[in-house]
């Protein structure tokens, strides 16, 4: 029983270090551009919702 348990971590090990293996990673490049892209959509949501917000704000101020 133990046996089994422990060929099979083996294998599963094996399998990671093969599959970590076929990893290809960005180069300066795309990771400067989509961290770019990330920061540009993050500051328009929070434009965004800041707006929404300040409306319903308003609006809330209207009503009570």
């Amino acid at each position: 029983m133990i046996g089994k348990w422990v060929r099979s971590a083996t294998d599963f090990f094996r399998d990671v270090k093969t599959e970590l293996g076929k990893v290809t990673f960005p180069g300066k490049d795309e990771t400067f551009g989509a961290a770019t892209v990330v920061m540009v959509f993050t500051v328009i949501v929070s434009i965004f919702l800041f707006l929404v917000d300040t409306v319903l704000v308003r609006l809330l101020r209207l009503v009570v």
